[in-house]
């Protein structure tokens, strides 16, 4: 498979009662495939993969393929911290049309590189010879990594591991990705702010970008990499500069109050990851998308109001960037944005 291009993260909407809103996940694959999205990923960090259940994570997979078939290309989210687990996900995958799927470290029992190599993505790579497997790699979330050079035994012993989604943040290493796995191997950025840079550098030349913000504009994030495919650095900076502020929010950190039992006030530093704000930008938005699953919650009113000036600041100065999500999904960005219930609702009360 080829994989440049922006490819978008996808997230999960749910109802008010935490249940996957089936409506809401055709709806948005609907709107991604008519922005001219290049790839959907399904089941990653962002589709909180972590609290689906195995039955409800392979019904997303199996809707975004049939879905997307003949318009764009799935890479579908299989990885797990059980081996086992990622081979049956695998395998309803391909039962289903998959060509590629997205391996994320696994988190959380921390197995050295040695062990991701053998035991997981070396596995996998080895019982599928004919799916693109795509390692994650985000120590950030797992605890875990597999090393550049682990990366580079897998991929000269398997040629169906010849890409890799780059989210640890470290540019060194993904020059290093580049000098040690070769001019062919495809490095995809796992940060938005960094895609840019990452596909300009001559060392790193990346391909593309697994997005969160192409969630509320595909559109835009597929002009900008486009163009950096192009080498119209000038262009793409244009758009990335509208970007920017949404690119600012896929986590949000406040320093919030906390009153301890004795009375005292103290700060204590929130961290609001993704998918949560995004997810709170859709809602805010009017798009599918809904609550996320325990524990994940809802962010403070301070955090809210991050991510609507980040919207505002766009909306006002490109309005361009948000104003497909009015056109396809029927509601009037500017109200919702001004609207202070809307975002009322949004956050923890």
């Amino acid at each position: 498979m080829n994989f440049a291009g922006a490819w978008t993260a996808l997230v999960t909407p749910m109802k008010s009662d935490g249940a996957v809103d089936w409506e809401g996940l055709e709806k948005n694959l609907a709107f991604q495939i008519d922005a001219g999205i290049a790839g959907l990923v399904p089941t990653g960090t962002s589709g909180e993969s972590p609290t689906l259940s195995w039955e409800e994570h392979n019904s997303i997979i199996e809707r975004t393929l049939k879905q997307a078939d003949g318009k764009c290309k799935v890479i579908a989210g299989t990885g797990s911290n059980s081996t086992q687990e990622a081979v049956e996900s695998t395998e309803h995958a391909v039962e289903h049309g998959a060509k590629a799927a997205l391996l994320i470290d696994c988190y959380y029992n921390g197995p050295s590189s040695l062990e991701l190599r053998n035991e997981y993505h070396g596995m996998l790579a080895e019982m599928f010879p004919d799916v693109d497997f795509v390692p994650y790699v985000i120590p950030g979330r797992t605890g875990t990594a597999l090393s550049v050079e682990d990366l580079a035994i897998l991929a000269s012993e398997y040629p169906n591991i010849h890409a890799v989604k780059e989210a640890t943040g470290d540019l060194e290493r993904m020059a290093y990705t580049r000098e040690l796995l070769g001019p062919n191997f495809f490095i995809l950025s796992g940060d938005d702010g960094l895609t840019a840079e990452m596909m300009i550098r001559p060392d790193i030349r990346a391909a593309g970008v697994i997005s969160v913000i192409s969630n509320v504009a595909p559109k835009a994030i597929s002009e900008m990499v486009g163009k950096l495919i192009a080498g119209d650095a000038d262009g793409a900076s244009v758009i990335g500069d509208a970007l920017a502020p949404l690119f600012e929010i896929v986590g949000v950190s406040i320093n919030e109050e906390r009153v301890l039992p004795g009375g005292k006030t103290v700060e204590v530093l929130d961290k609001f990851r993704n998918p949560l704000p995004i997810k709170t930008l859709m809602t805010g938005l009017g798009m599918p998308s809904g609550v996320t699953r325990q524990p994940l919650g809802k962010m403070t009113r301070e955090g809210v109001a991050v991510v609507r000036s980040a919207a505002r600041k766009v909306w006002e100065k490109n309005p361009e960037i948000l104003a497909p999500v009015g056109e396809f999904f029927g509601v009037d960005v500017e109200a919702r944005l001004a609207d202070d219930s809307v975002w009322a609702a949004v956050a923890y009360p």
